[in-house]
């Protein structure tokens, strides 16, 4: 296959180990800076500009696009996918899971085990907010932040009554949920490619620090997840038509519940946790699933 992979810096580790693996496996593959594309939109032959040349005979493409370019790297995205190129992940499955609200509500539709949210725009209702959710601790999430940044555990009604104060008075938005104490400030991250979980691993936080993300500090060991956790990170995949992603999840007194769904999940912590080549086996679903022209909304909502 011809591939391309929409990422702005080819030095982290996941490209590096993608491009190693496509390369392996007798592909070509072209890492393609999202920000430097021009596009030419009509309707009889949408066309793609890099570096001043026309982009074409691409059978494939892995979307590595970062939170903050998000609305311009899906328009990228959605042009190869007019030209009929395959997606590793769709535009839309990925618009579907960098929108929190718009996320968790696709996941609370499907039945899935989810934390108590609750959302509000108007500042004076941070009382029936805090009411909703169970009261303190709660934790306080931006619904633009990523790895773990814009996240704010309120341990008090007076200091998570402050915070979300301040959001709000910023013109921020953000979303206030039931602290899952029992979970014991770590998580899992369920890596999930072509409907199955490929290998799953278990984050603790900093010391002092509830949350379990490896950028903050966190470390990471391979853990054993249960039937329904497995289950549940598969049909939450499913539910945002993700071919490749990261759940997370936290292990709940009423079962495991979702965090978050990662489209565009890191390599390095879950292959350095495993000792698994899931670079490798992202390359190896793409061979098996992609086609000419394969571009079909998957998921609902």
């Amino acid at each position: 296959m011809k591939i391309a992979m929409l990422a702005r810096n080819p030095n982290l580790y996941s490209h590096k180990r993608l491009v190693e693996a496509a390369e392996a496996r007798g592909h070509q593959i072209d890492v393609i800076n999202t920000l430097r594309v021009t596009m030419n939109i009509t309707s009889l032959k949408p066309e793609v500009y890099y570096g001043g040349e026309k982009l074409s005979g691409y059978d494939a493409i892995i979307p590595r696009i970062g939170v903050s370019v998000t609305f311009f790297g899906l328009a990228v995205l959605r042009q190869f996918e007019m030209m009929g190129v395959y997606p590793l992940n769709e535009s839309v499955a990925i618009g579907r899971s960098r929108d929190k609200l718009r996320s968790l509500q696709i996941l609370a539709r499907r039945g899935i085990g989810l934390p108590v949210t609750a959302f509000a725009h108007d500042p004076r209702k941070t009382d029936e907010v805090l009411s909703i959710v169970g009261g303190a601790p709660v934790v306080i999430k931006l619904l633009e932040g990523t790895q773990g940044i814009g996240v704010v555990l309120g341990e008090t009604e007076k200091s998570a009554k402050s915070v979300i104060e301040a959001f709000r008075g910023a013109n921020v938005d953000i979303m206030v949920q039931e602290f899952i104490k029992e979970a014991g400030n770590t998580d899992i991250r369920c890596f999930v490619v072509g409907g199955k979980v490929v290998a799953s691993m278990e984050r603790t936080g900093a010391p002092g620090d509830f949350r379990s993300n490896i950028h903050r500090g966190g470390v990471a060991r391979s853990v054993r997840i249960t039937p329904q956790e497995r289950a549940t990170a598969v049909e939450a995949a499913k539910a945002m038509g993700l071919n490749v992603c990261g759940v997370d999840i936290l292990r709940s007194n009423h079962g495991p519940v979702v965090m978050e769904v990662n489209s565009s999940p890191g390599l390095e912590g879950i292959e350095g946790a495993t000792g698994k080549d899931i670079a490798s086996m992202i390359i190896e679903f793409m061979e098996r699933d992609c086609r000419p022209g394969k571009v079909k909304t998957k998921g609902k909502g």
